[in-house]
């Protein structure tokens, strides 16, 4: 078995879900989103970046303060999108940049009751680790990387969110897997 591969798959939830996966630059969530998402059936991933790349002209790098216009729009687009796939039947793995203060926006155009939010968090030096050394992503800026390290860390996220990343990504999926399939990723929080 691939070191990557988990070892059996789960039924979809009779109603779809919506998995955010999310953390800052180098966290692992694209490994870990697939991983999550070959234990269903059916099951899509949506990666968030990609919808950056539908800006052609004017685009601005969203960790810039002037992005905050861009960034709402695309959120939109993307959580717009990402619904379709958890309305359709499939449990739906968004994998991107989604961070608290946008989680709101994110829930609203998606037109979802709730969601079920991760934050995979890694310490600040192994995500420049990884960031700097990874060679399918074109993005490698470390200070930027702090800067929204930091950011996540300061945010105030529900701790039964956060998700130590440190490990392998197979471990880190399972434990993504644990806590969604128990519900305690829901966002907003039952009885919130």
């Amino acid at each position: 078995m691939n070191q990557h591969e988990l070892p059996h798959k789960v039924e979809a939830p009779l109603v779809s879900d919506l998995l955010i996966i999310t953390g800052p630059p180098g966290a692992g969530k694209s490994t870990v989103a697939r991983l999550v998402a070959d234990r269903f059936e059916p099951s899509a991933v949506v990666l968030g970046d990609a919808f950056f790349g539908f800006v052609a002209r004017g685009y601005i790098d969203p960790w810039l303060p002037e992005s905050h216009d861009q960034n709402t729009v695309v959120t939109e687009a993307t959580a717009r999108a990402t619904s379709v796939f958890a309305r359709g039947g499939f449990t739906t793995i968004f994998d991107g940049m989604v961070g608290p203060w946008f989680l709101p926006t994110f829930l609203q155009h998606a037109e979802l009751d709730a969601v079920h939010y991760a934050v995979l968090l890694p310490s600040v030096e192994t995500c420049v680790a990884r960031v700097r050394d990874r060679i399918d992503h074109g993005f490698r800026e470390e200070d930027v990387t702090r800067d929204m390290h930091a950011a996540f860390v300061s945010a105030g996220i529900d701790p039964r969110s956060v998700i130590e990343a440190e490990l392998e990504a197979a471990v880190v999926a399972e434990e993504v897997l644990r806590r969604f399939e128990q519900g305690m990723l829901a966002y907003p929080a039952s009885g919130a």
